[in-house]
């Protein structure tokens, strides 16, 4: 089965919206857990306009399943998860006004830059993953920054998905065929959904563990958190 890794970004979004602690960003980790989700996804931003520092700290004391920390690899983001030390760093490219990931690495003119950032991190005892698109030379070069494992940006999926499903797939099944070639390991990530999870999941090989914040959110406005969890779940179940 691939993981499912939930993103709760949103939550903190909504919180931050009124003030105060309703909902509960601790409390929602917690119940992520609970609820049968095999990691919990933060992406906190300089502005802490969603996650806040603090938050990461009070996650990282209160759960037990993996704990994945996104974020652009600045002076501050490292610091943060030093201290914390996740089971997994994503590195993202993203400049702090970016509104949400909407790009991978270019690892190539980037290569020193991520060798040098990776190799701090696996100092850490820490698991890392770098956010990447379908190019494959982006991908052969990923394996030259010693990540343990790239996460494939799916939203160019996700867009084509209901015009071609099967031209949208075809680059994503290259690239992770390409990745395990160079000895990465494939997560993924950004707008998958209960409409086109399933596809993806059954089409692309070696995939190991999808995050997935904003559709699972908002379908949980109309389904329930617990409920939510179970449906996505449902749908990363791989056939034998």
């Amino acid at each position: 089965m691939t993981k499912l890794s939930v993103n709760i970004n949103k939550i903190a979004t909504l919180r931050n919206s009124r003030g105060g602690n309703i909902p509960d960003v601790v409390k929602a980790a917690v119940d992520v857990q609970e609820y049968g989700a095999q990691g919990v996804t933060v992406h906190p931003r300089p502005d802490e306009r969603h996650i806040k520092y603090k938050d990461v700290h009070d996650i990282q004391r209160v759960i037990k399943t993996e704990f994945n920390i996104e974020g652009y690899p600045s002076p501050k983001f490292l610091e943060l998860v030093k201290a914390v030390r996740p089971h997994q760093v994503t590195l993202v490219p993203d400049p702090p006004e970016a509104i949400t990931s909407n790009s991978g690495w270019d690892t190539i003119t980037h290569l020193t830059f991520l060798q040098d950032v990776i190799g701090e991190l696996k100092e850490y005892g820490i698991r890392t993953s770098i956010f990447i698109d379908t190019n494959p030379d982006f991908i052969v070069n990923a394996a030259k920054t010693n990540t343990d494992r790239i996460e494939l940006y799916t939203e160019p999926y996700a867009t084509d998905y209901p015009k071609d499903r099967e031209r949208a797939i075809a680059p994503f099944v290259e690239a992770a065929n390409i990745a395990n070639k160079a000895g990465l390991r494939i997560n993924a990530g950004h707008d998958l959904s209960l409409e086109n999870l399933k596809f993806f999941n059954e089409r692309i090989p070696f995939l190991k563990e999808v995050s997935i914040g904003h559709a699972l959110i908002s379908d949980a406005l109309y389904y329930g958190l617990e409920r939510t969890i179970s449906m996505y779940k449902d749908l990363l179940i791989k056939e034998k």
